[in-house]
């Protein structure tokens, strides 16, 4: 779903020693001892992917079974449905994929107090804040900026997988982990050096 040469060449930075491949094989995501499932663009595009391909059982195993990283659509398509495309997603987590509204992205300026419109998407650096401990935070600073490129949110049903927060401009969740998935929604491989924290502390 691209950006797949990004993420892979961050994790071949990251972890020299380690075998990284970018693959559209079932029998590869199945042998694999992790699995990162980046992707941007269009949920609908990217859950008929997945089954054109005959990749949704595989990926659905390794998100059950193995230490497994979503980013942007990687994190999205773990939930059950998206309003974008009004599309189902893997139904591995609970909850929502949800549009920025437009008449929501409105801030006042912090010196003048004049209303300042806010872009869809949202896109560039901004503020993660951690609202809990997890190994993959190690070594970064809580407000740590990372790189974000999206239209949409995810919802948790159940509160307590969320482990990250951004403010766009209210609080939305950024992060989610439960069991051994952890998924975000921001770049990590974009996001400098503690994006590269980020993926070593995965790896």
């Amino acid at each position: 779903m691209g950006n797949l040469r990004s993420v892979s060449k961050a994790l071949e930075h990251v972890a020299p020693s380690k075998h990284v491949i970018v693959t559209s094989h079932a029998e590869d995501i199945l042998r694999a001892e992790r699995v990162v499932f980046p992707g941007q663009g269009a949920m609908p595009d990217c859950i008929r992917e997945l089954d054109a391909r005959d990749l949704r059982d595989a990926v659905k195993y390794a998100a059950n079974n193995k230490p497994f990283l979503g980013i942007c659509i990687g994190l999205q398509m773990l939930f059950e449905h998206s309003e974008e495309g009004d599309a189902c997603g893997l139904g591995l987590i609970k909850g929502e994929v949800k549009k920025f509204l437009p008449s929501h992205m409105v801030m006042q300026d912090p010196q003048t107090q004049a209303p300042i419109k806010l872009k869809v998407p949202h896109m560039g650096w901004n503020e993660v804040h951690q609202t809990k401990k997890h190994a993959v935070w190690a070594g970064i600073q809580d407000g740590a900026r990372f790189y974000y490129v999206h239209s949409y949110y995810v919802t948790p049903a159940e509160k307590s997988i969320a482990v990250a927060t951004t403010d766009y401009p209210t609080p939305f969740t950024c992060a989610v982990a439960s069991e051994n998935i952890f998924a975000v929604q921001f770049h990590p491989e974009k996001s400098a050096d503690v994006g590269l924290q980020l993926l070593t502390n995965y790896l």
